[in-house]
């Protein structure tokens, strides 16, 4: 497996250079801690949902910059996205799986963990929900069935990240472990594999195209990995450092790479670090296209909108250097053209 750094190379013509773009803050952000942000599926308007420590998940319109609605769900929310342009969802402290009617408000608890939930997914061609807590399972959920919890799986260890793609779930856990299950086939995984990085996971993404991941931890680096377990195909996994910034006396500082998302149309890739900077990865080329300038703080979260033309980006303080910095720095979310 290798290990690198990857150039920042000059753009091709089709990557033009992203500082040219323009970028707007959002109105009424979050209060504390910035958790996740997920766009609408819609392609009617650019919806963000914004999940945070707050207890509330916030739906704005990026286009004209305005908090729709407010939905307090009354503990801290790890984890939000969508399920369909009208239903949201979310994943809480006290263990709580919610879903949201963002027309009407009206929530419903799906169900509960035994311990907080630290990640939910939608898989969108199966109608399902996935979600992954810190009590070691993974729950599998039908929001269109009254009796919504259909499978609750044991992982190896607390879930820390997970995401779906086709008929594949990809769960990082405590102990480095990674575990892959074939959503048609829930009796065991389909593999139990190890992280290839050396330190915590914090985010792992599934390819759109559904081959394989990408993980990160919180040693500034980053995993690119294939579910094909032939030789030829996994002689093209690898890791590369990132995140990483020297200060002037040349220490280089290491920080932890908390967001993962995909280009919904060109399938390259954009990093949030702790360090404050977006970063533009072309994962098949195994090149950098770009990075973005820094943010006031850590970069919490980050999601692209339907059509690849928007990047929202949360820059939120993510306790990197201890309490000292808390409530220095304001929680702000960030939307940039992507043309």
């Amino acid at each position: 497996l290798s290990h690198f750094l990857f150039p920042l190379s000059p753009l091709c013509p089709s990557h033009p250079p992203i500082e040219t773009m323009s970028e707007i803050e959002l109105l009424s952000p979050p209060t504390d801690g910035i958790t996740s942000l997920a766009y609408s599926p819609s392609t009617a308007g650019d919806f963000l949902i914004a999940s945070a420590w707050d207890s509330h998940l916030r739906l704005y319109d990026t286009t004209a910059n305005k908090k729709l609605s407010d939905f307090d769900l009354s503990a801290p929310i790890l984890d939000c996205g969508f399920l369909n342009e009208s239903h949201a969802f979310a994943g809480d402290l006290k263990g709580n799986v919610t879903t949201v009617n963002v027309d009407s408000a009206q929530t419903r608890v799906l169900g509960y963990h035994e311990k907080p939930v630290k990640s939910v997914r939608c898989n969108v061609e199966k109608g399902l929900l996935l979600s992954g807590s810190w009590d070691g399972t993974m729950k599998v959920w039908d929001p269109r069935l009254e009796n919504a919890c259909t499978n609750t799986l044991s992982q190896p260890g607390k879930v820390y990240s997970l995401d779906t793609v086709g008929n594949r779930a990809v769960v990082a856990t405590s102990g480095l472990q990674v575990w892959v299950w074939d959503l048609r086939n829930l009796a065991k995984p389909e593999q139990e594999r190890q992280s290839s990085l050396k330190y915590q996971t914090r985010c792992v993404r599934s390819f759109p195209v559904g081959d394989g991941y990408v993980l990160s931890s919180t040693e500034g680096r980053v995993s690119v990995e294939y579910f094909d377990i032939s030789s030829k195909i996994q002689s093209h996994k690898y890791a590369f450092k990132c995140h990483r910034v020297k200060s002037d006396d040349s220490v280089e500082h290491v920080y932890p790479v908390h967001s993962i998302t995909f280009h919904p149309v060109h399938g390259t890739f954009a990093t949030g670090g702790g360090d404050g900077f977006v970063n533009m990865w072309d994962g098949r080329n195994r090149k950098r296209l770009a990075q973005l300038r820094k943010y006031p703080t850590s970069i919490a979260a980050s999601a692209f909108n339907n059509s690849g033309n928007k990047l929202a980006v949360a820059s939120s303080y993510a306790y990197e250097e201890g309490e000292s910095l808390m409530g220095r720095v304001p929680d702000q979310i960030f939307v940039r053209e992507m043309r």
